[in-house]
C-alpha cells in the first residue's frame, strides 16, 4: 500500500487524542501499548485510516508524534519518548549486541566489531575503584600501556597519538591528569565509551589506531541526580539537574588532593612521575642547586546544557576544561635570596553546540560546531648555568560536522556528510643566556565528504558495513581516499565470524623528547604535517576473527595486520644511536588476540593472550633492514576475575608481557668519540613485566534515594620491581651510566561515595 497516499488522506481529518486513537487501535488489532501517562500527554495525531496494518499504523503514529512504537510482539507495544535520533528503536536493531557482559558487567561487543562500555553499569575490574575510561579499555586484548600511562596507550602496536579521542564528538589532546597517571574524563558524566580498533566508521577521521568515542548523556532524565565521592588523589561531584521539561543541565567537578593532603597513593605517583625529571635530578646531579616547596594539583571541569526546542528539534551544549599545573622552587645553596619557580602547566579546553533535527521517522540529521585548545608550557632555570628556558606548545583545532542519516527499512540505513577542520599548532622555546628564540608555527585545513551504507539480515545473522571517505587537504592541494568495511556473520547460534578493514590518515602527531622536553614531566609535544620531512601518517590494517559464545563461555581468535607509513624518528622515543637523527619510516605489525571469558551466575573470569611481531622500516637506519619497534611487546597475558555476591564485589588480577626492546651500548667504546657507541637496534630487551592488582567495593544504601559505596585497591599488590625503560647517558668521567625508569610500586587507594 502506498502510505503516502494514506497520509495524504489522513491529513484532511481533524487531529485526535492520542490515547483515543491507541484505544480505538487496541480494539481493532487486539493489542496492549505500555507507556508512562507522561509519554503521551499532550500528544494529539490524525487518525491512522482503516486500510492500514498495525505495522503502518505505528509507522504512521511515530511520524504524527515524534514517539518510539516498538512492537515486542504480536501483540505488545511500548511507547517511548525519543529522546535522541541516534538511539531510536531502528539504529539500536542495526547495531546489535553480540555479546554481553564482556569482561564484565557494563562492557559489550557489538555487530560492528566495536567495544561498548556503559559507565552506568559498570562492574568491577582488578586495580581499579571507578570506571576509569582509559584505565579499564586497557583489559580489552590489544590494549596496552608499556609504561603504565593513560597518556600513552597502544593499539595493536601504535602509539598514543595514533588514537583518536573524543569526548562528546570533540578531539582530545590531552588525555591524562597527574603527566598520564590518571584519566582526564569524569567517568560520572560518561554515560558510554566505544573503542573501535578496526573497521571504524567513515564518521571519524585520524587515528589510524583507534577511535575511542566518549558520549555523554544525550538525553533528559527529567529526574535530579547527583553524586560526590573521593579517594587518595582526588575528590569529585556531578549533578543532572532538570530545569522544566524541555531542559536539562549536566555538571562534573573533579580536583587532585595532593596539595592539600599527603596520601600513600600521591606518593607513589610522585615517585613514578618525577623519578626522571629536572626536579628529581638537579638534586642527585647538583649538590650545590636545592629544589623544594613543590606544589602539585589537577582539575577538570565538564557541562553540558540539553534543551528539547519541539519533539523533532534538539539543541546541545557543552564544554570540558582540563588543567594540571606543577610548581617548585630552586636556588642556589648559599643563596639567601628570594628563590626561582619553575612552572609547568597542562590545559585542555574544548567547547561545542550541536542542533538534531529529526525530520521524520526516517531522517535525522545533525550539525554539530566545536573549538579544542590544547597548551603545555613550562619555565625552567638552569641555576648553574644562569640560564632560563621557556617553552610552549599550543594546539587550536576548529571544525564542523554535518550528518544526515537516512532509514531506508529496519535492515538499511544510509549515512553521509561533511566535515571541515583547521588545526593551527605552535611550538616555541626560548632561553635568555644566551637570547635564543625558536618559533615555528603550521595551519592545516581539511575537507571531508563520506558516505556509508550499514545492513542488517532479516533473520539477525548478518551485519554489514561499508563506506567511503574523501579528505582534502588544502595546504597539499590533495586528495585521501579511504573505504572502511566491517562485517560479521553468524553461522548458527554459537559461532560468528568477522571481518574488518580500513584505510586512515592523519597530519597531527607528537614528537617526543625523553630527557629535555617540559622539565623531563611531560615528554610528548603536539605538531602538524608539512608533506616535507614531517608527512601525512597513512594506515592499511585488516582483521578477521572468530567468535564462539554458549553458556555464558566465549572463545574468541582474531588475527590481524597493520602497515603505518609516514611516521617520523622524533615521534618514537628512540634513545640510542638514533635519537637525534631524523628519519621518515613506517612500521608493521602482525598479531593474534585471543580471548576465552566464562561467566558464571556471580562470577567471571577470563585469560587473554596477545601476540604481535612489530618492526620498523627506516631507510636511513640500520642499513633499512627491519628492526623491532620501540613498544613491539611481543607476548603479553591477562588472567583476571570478578565476584559479585549480595552488595560486594571482588575482582584480581595478573598481567605479564614480555619485555619491550632496547638497544645496548658496545662493550668496547672508542675513547675518541664523545658519542656514546650501541650495537645492532633494539636486538636485546628490558626483563619481563609482572602485576598482581587486587580491588573490593561495597554498597550501602541509606534510603530509597541515597546511596553509597565504599572501596579499596591495591595496584601492583606484590610490590614487583618492573623496568619500563632503560637508557644511558656518560658522566663527567665519561662513563656509560645505566638509568632505569620503574613503573608503580605497591599503590593503594580507599573511595567513599554517595549518591542521590
Amino acid at each position: 500500500m502506498n502510505l503516502n497516499c494514506v497520509f495524504a488522506q489522513s491529513n484532511l481529518k481533524n487531529k485526535l487524542p492520542l490515547s483515543e486513537i491507541l484505544t480505538q487501535l487496541q480494539l481493532r488489532f487486539s493489542v496492549n501499548f505500555t507507556y508512562l501517562d507522561q509519554t503521551i500527554e499532550d500528544k494529539s495525531a490524525l487518525q491512522p485510516d482503516e486500510n492500514l496494518t498495525l505495522e503502518e499504523s505505528l509507522e504512521f503514529l511515530k511520524s504524527e508524534t515524534n514517539l518510539d512504537f516498538i512492537l515486542l510482539t504480536n501483540n505488545s507495544v511500548v511507547i517511548s519518548k525519543r529522546s535522541n535520533p541516534f538511539s531510536n528503536f531502528i539504529t539500536q536493531k542495526l547495531e546489535e549486541v553480540v555479546i554481553t557482559n564482556f569482561l564484565t558487567k557494563g562492557i559489550s561487543k557489538k555487530s560492528d566489531g566495536k567495544i561498548n562500555i556503559k559507565t552506568e553499569d559498570f562492574g568491577i575490574l582488578p586495580g581499579l575503584l571507578e570506571p576509569d575510561v582509559l584505565q579499564s579499555i586497557q583489559a580489552l586484548p590489544g590494549v596496552m600501556s608499556v609504561d603504565e600511562l593513560v597518556s600513552n596507550i597502544n593499539v595493536r602496536g601504535g602509539t598514543h597519538d595514533q588514537n583518536l579521542i573524543l569526548w562528546d564528538g570533540i578531539k582530545m589532546y590531552q588525555s591524562g591528569h597527574f603527566f598520564g597517571l590518571v584519566s582526564a574524563f569524569n567517568p560520572y558524566l560518561t554515560k558510554e565509551v566505544n573503542v573501535s580498533k578496526n573497521g571504524t566508521s567513515v564518521k571519524f577521521g585520524d587515528g589510524v589506531s583507534s577511535v575511542i568515542d566518549m558520549q555523554l548523556s544525550n538525553s533528559l532524565d527529567q529526574d535530579f541526580k547527583a553524586g560526590i565521592g573521593f579517594d587518595l588523589i582526588h575528590t569529585d561531584g556531578f549533578a543532572k539537574v532538570p530545569l522544566d521539561d524541555k531542559a536539562e543541565i549536566q555538571i562534573s567537578a573533579r580536583r587532585s588532593v595532593s596539595d592539600l593532603i599527603f596520601t600513600p597513593t600521591y606518593d607513589q605517583y610522585l615517585q613514578r612521575v618525577f623519578q626522571d625529571s629536572d626536579f628529581s635530578n638537579v638534586q642527585e646531579e647538583n649538590s650545590e642547586v636545592i629544589s623544594n616547596n613543590e606544589r602539585f594539583y589537577f582539575y577538570d571541569i565538564a557541562t553540558k546544557f540539553l534543551y528539547d526546542i519541539t519533539d523533532q528539534d534538539q539543541f546541545r551544549f557543552n564544554f570540558l576544561t582540563i588543567n594540571n599545573r606543577l610548581t617548585y622552587d630552586q636556588r642556589a645553596n648559599d643563596d639567601i635570596e628570594t628563590p626561582l619557580q619553575n612552572e609547568l602547566e597542562q590545559n585542555n579546553f574544548a567547547t561545542g553546540f550541536e542542533y538534531l533535527k529529526y525530520w521524520n521517522s526516517k531522517l535525522t540529521t545533525t550539525a554539530q560546531f566545536y573549538y579544542t585548545s590544547y597548551d603545555l608550557q613550562a619555565t625552567n632555570y638552569n641555576i648553574a648555568n644562569d640560564q632560563r628556558i621557556d617553552q610552549d606548545n599550543q594546539v587550536n583545532d576548529l571544525g564542523i560536522k554535518i550528518n544526515a542519516t537516512n532509514h531506508i527499512d529496519n535492515n538499511l540505513k544510509i549515512h553521509g556528510g561533511y566535515q571541515f577542520s583547521e588545526v593551527i599548532i605552535s611550538n616555541a622555546e626560548s632561553t635568555d643566556n644566551p637570547n635564543t628564540e625558536q618559533f615555528i608555527k603550521e595551519v592545516v585545513r581539511t575537507h571531508s565528504i563520506y558516505g556509508e551504507a550499514e545492513f542488517t539480515s532479516a533473520n539477525k545473522n548478518t551485519y554489514a558495513r561499508i563506506g567511503l571517505r574523501t579528505n582534502f587537504i588544502e595546504k597539499f592541494s590533495e586528495f585521501f581516499t579511504e573505504p572502511r568495511l566491517s562485517l560479521s556473520h553468524k553461522l548458527d547460534n554459537d559461532f560468528r565470524l568477522e571481518f574488518l578493514a580500513e584505510l586512515k590518515s592523519q597530519t597531527t602527531s607528537q614528537i617526543i623528547d625523553l630527557q629535555n622536553d617540559f622539565l623531563g614531566i611531560e615528554k610528548r609535544r603536539w605538531i602538524l604535517s608539512n608533506n616535507d620531512n614531517i608527512p601525512i601518517i597513512k594506515s592499511v590494517q585488516a582483521a578477521a576473527g572468530i567468535h564462539y559464545n554458549k553458556n555464558k563461555l566465549l572463545i574468541s581468535i582474531e588475527a590481524f595486520i597493520k602497515d603505518v607509513e609516514g611516521i617520523t624518528s622524533q615521534s618514537q622515543g628512540f634513545q640510542n644511536q638514533y635519537q637525534f637523527v631524523e628519519a621518515i619510516g613506517k612500521f608493521q605489525v602482525k598479531g593474534i588476540d585471543f580471548l576465552i571469558n566464562k561467566q558464571f551466575s556471580d562470577f567471571s573470569t577470563w585469560v587473554s593472550y596477545s601476540f604481535s611481531k612489530n618492526d620498523y622500516v627506516f631507510d636511513d637506519f640500520n642499513d633499512g633492514n627491519p628492526f623491532p619497534n620501540n613498544i613491539d611487546v611481543t607476548h603479553a597475558v591477562t588472567f583476571a576475575g570478578t565476584y559479585d555476591v549480595d552488595n560486594l564485589n571482588l575482582a584480581l588480577g595478573f598481567n605479564w608481557h614480555s619485555g619491550k626492546p632496547q638497544t645496548i651500548p658496545l662493550e668496547i667504546q672508542d675513547l675518541t668519540n664523545t658519542q656514546i657507541e650501541y650495537g645492532s637496534p633494539n636486538q636485546n630487551s628490558l626483563s619481563d613485566y609482572f602485576r598482581t592488582d587486587l580491588s573490593a567495593t561495597y554498597k550501602l544504601k541509606f534510603s530509597n534515594k541515597i546511596n553509597a559505596s565504599i572501596g579499596a585497591s591495591i595496584w601492583n599488590l606484590l610490590d614487583k620491581k618492573n623496568i619500563i625503560n632503560t637508557y644511558y647517558i656518560q658522566n663527567n668521567e665519561g662513563e656509560i651510566v645505566t638509568v632505569n625508569n620503574f613503573a608503580l610500586g605497591i599503590t593503594p587507594n580507599v573511595s567513599f561515595r554517595l549518591q542521590f
